[in-house]
């Protein structure tokens, strides 16, 4: 099992135990004793504010509305497509998360830059609604038993979703026409075809927006006791993991090659300053013709002679005894 994550590991060990126990009943004591696999501890992926940006703007329409809400707001995916109408307060510039991670509900920012765009969509969307109105639909999903609780609400417009899905579907149960929000994977496709496009090397995707808005708040030295509230994070360790990557080096030590150089210090035996001169890549090739040699090379050379082996330093017969 050295060859599988610690997460499958863990998922193959309870699938045993759910085995013995719930199915055949039996139990087997030596099975309590088995070490748990442990999940390496991992650095999130960050985007600079420039990379967010390429990535913004090879976006378009709903999916550019949707990525910027999870940059400006720090939302998680679901928690994004899942915002209802009446979550989103306008005039507070405020998102209520309903049923976040660990069923929790928390506020977090709405941008201010956002809200005039998402104002326009919102306004769409009524419309959208209103069609939907007449034609004998409008319906959508309610959380746990409201639906049995308040038999209308799945029409009424607080209820809808902020990015409904473009087709109407019948639901099998209440045989209602409704409504569903984005699904996920539409987002996920088109942000990860555009990290690709915009040139960028880094392993992102929608989650990277969450990390990235928690890093640039740093940054900005905001306090990380509001940045555990906008996140939702119930323990502040959590949100300590986005100090490790911050935009100023292995733990904000500067580097002593960086100090060097600021004081404009010359190495010994070179007369230029490191990082100065221009590099050439390793592959480049070097004409053997030329009678010139860089005078950083020629105290490295070694006076050779030709022998059978190829070229090699030679040096003086060894004494037999």
């Amino acid at each position: 099992m050295s060859s599988v994550a610690a997460s499958t590991q863990n998922q193959a060990l309870c699938a045993l135990l759910f085995l013995y126990r719930r199915v055949l009943g039996t139990e087997l004591p030596w099975l309590d004793d088995l070490v748990r696999a442990k999940r390496p501890a991992r650095l999130p992926v960050v985007l600079t504010r420039e990379e967010v940006a390429a990535v913004l703007q090879h976006l378009h329409g709903v999916k550019r509305l949707a990525a910027a809400l999870l940059y400006g707001s720090g939302l998680r995916l679901l928690e994004c497509l899942r915002l209802r109408v009446k979550d989103v307060d306008f005039a507070r510039n405020e998102i209520i998360v309903r049923a976040g991670k660990g069923d929790r509900d928390r506020r977090t920012m709405l941008p201010v830059a956002l809200r005039d765009a998402l104002a326009r969509f919102v306004a769409a969307v009524r419309r959208q609604h209103q069609h939907d109105l007449s034609a004998d639909a409008g319906w959508v999903a309610l959380p746990h038993a409201l639906g049995r609780k308040y038999p209308n609400a799945g029409r009424e417009w607080g209820w809808q979703w902020v990015f409904p899905a473009t087709r109407i579907h019948l639901d099998a149960e209440s045989g209602q026409r409704r409504r569903h929000h984005v699904h996920e994977s539409v987002l996920q496709r088109a942000v990860r075809e555009t990290v690709l496009r915009a040139g960028i090397p880094k392993h992102a995707g929608c989650h990277t927006f969450r990390h990235s808005f928690a890093t640039h708040l740093l940054e900005d030295g905001h306090d990380i006791r509001t940045i555990q509230e906008l996140l939702g994070h119930r323990d502040v360790r959590t949100t300590m993991v986005y100090t490790h990557v911050l935009n100023r080096g292995g733990r904000g030590v500067t580097s002593p090659v960086d100090r060097l150089l600021a004081t404009g210090r010359l190495l010994p035996g070179t007369g230029r300053a490191l990082g100065r001169d221009r590099l050439r890549p390793n592959s480049a090739s070097v004409s053997r013709t030329s009678g010139t040699m860089p005078r950083e090379i020629q105290g490295l050379q070694t006076p050779t002679t030709s022998n059978p082996a190829g070229n090699r330093p030679q040096f003086p017969p060894r004494e037999r005894n």
